[in-house]
């Protein structure tokens, strides 16, 4: 396990580097000068070239490359001589529209996205195995098409219809619930969690369809398994057979999806984000290609890239924990 642990940390570590390099390489070869873009209006050619040779652009793309990936792990200097900016580890560079160190951008917007992806996780998660187990138990009945064709029109309501459809009802119409802002969870929980409902509902409501759809499947090829009619067969309780043998095992698709859409919902939800106002990183990456601020987009993009990598290494840890046929089979 501990081989198989290194070998997956040395595959992560090899995925980062390939993203930053690549997305490095991406903005060095867009036509947008950062010089220029911190020059101003109102540039000298003269004023261009220092602001050039402060920022480290003329150096070759290589050195500026390894100069970004060293930052990232002992910290580096931004800029040389009066104009140097100290930059401790974590560094990804400062922000070319506000000036703040692209680390701190992210640090303001990470539990905004945290407290986002976390809740509506946990609705589509659980709302999603309960109506798919459901289904999948009462199959071919009045309830499993009711269910299944629920799930269907849920999965095509797109985010940026149901977000507004929802703050008309929920805000505007009927008033039951304030406009989206986010209150630290520290601060007062019962308002953290009234300002994200509206957020974390619009994203379970399509995400949940998928994992219904995924989870009715799984449950009912699972439930044909020959282990389960031994299990049924040994007089063991329904509950029994459903949740320990059967769902136990339909779980491990489940374990994958979730991996995948929780990693990639902590890169930033940058619709729902935007429609809801929480000035999460999904917002933040907006703002920034709005801004044409490359080394937040960078930021933002490693981050992401960092949250899918983690995700999936936990994923394949999970597969010997829900399923031992998994830890048997390896």
């Amino acid at each position: 396990m501990i081989l198989y642990l290194l070998r997956r940390l040395a595959a992560a570590a090899a995925v980062l580097l390939a993203i930053c390099l690549t997305t490095f390489v991406i903005f060095t070869l867009l036509p947008s000068n950062p010089a220029l873009i911190a020059c101003g209006k109102s540039c000298t050619a003269e004023r261009l070239a220092e602001i050039s040779s402060q920022m480290g652009l003329n150096r070759p793309l290589m050195t500026q490359f390894t100069d970004y990936v060293t930052g990232i792990f002992a910290g580096r200097s931004l800029g040389t001589g009066q104009y140097a900016i100290a930059c401790h580890f974590p560094c990804l560079g400062y922000s070319w529209q506000t000036g703040q160190l692209v680390w701190d951008v992210l640090m303001e917007g990470l539990p905004i996205t945290f407290s986002l992806a976390i809740g509506a996780s946990v609705l589509w998660l659980v709302g999603g195995l309960a109506v798919g187990v459901t289904s999948a138990l009462r199959k071919d009945t009045v309830t499993d098409r009711l269910l299944v064709g629920s799930t269907v029109v849920t999965a095509a309501l797109p985010i940026y219809f149901v977000g507004p459809m929802l703050l008309f009802v929920s805000v505007r119409w009927l008033g039951l619930l304030p406009y989206p802002s986010y209150v630290p969870f520290t601060e007062d929980p019962l308002s953290w969690a009234r300002n994200l409902l509206l957020a974390w509902a619009a994203l379970a409501m399509l995400s949940a369809a998928m994992y219904a759809r995924q989870s009715r499947s799984s449950m009912i090829e699972t439930m044909a398994e020959p282990y389960i009619r031994t299990a049924r067969a040994k007089g063991l309780r329904r509950r029994t057979v459903v949740v320990k043998h059967g769902l136990r095992a339909a779980l491990t698709p489940i374990v994958t999806l979730f991996g995948m859409d929780l990693g990639g919902l902590m890169g930033g939800a940058i619709i729902t984000e935007s429609i809801f106002g929480l000035p999460g990183i999904g917002k933040i990456t907006a703002d920034s290609i709005t801004g044409q601020d490359y080394p937040v987009i960078m930021g933002t993009t490693l981050l992401a890239a960092f949250f899918i990598v983690f995700t999936n290494l936990v994923v394949d840890l999970l597969y010997g924990v829900v399923d031992p046929r998994v830890r048997h089979a390896s």
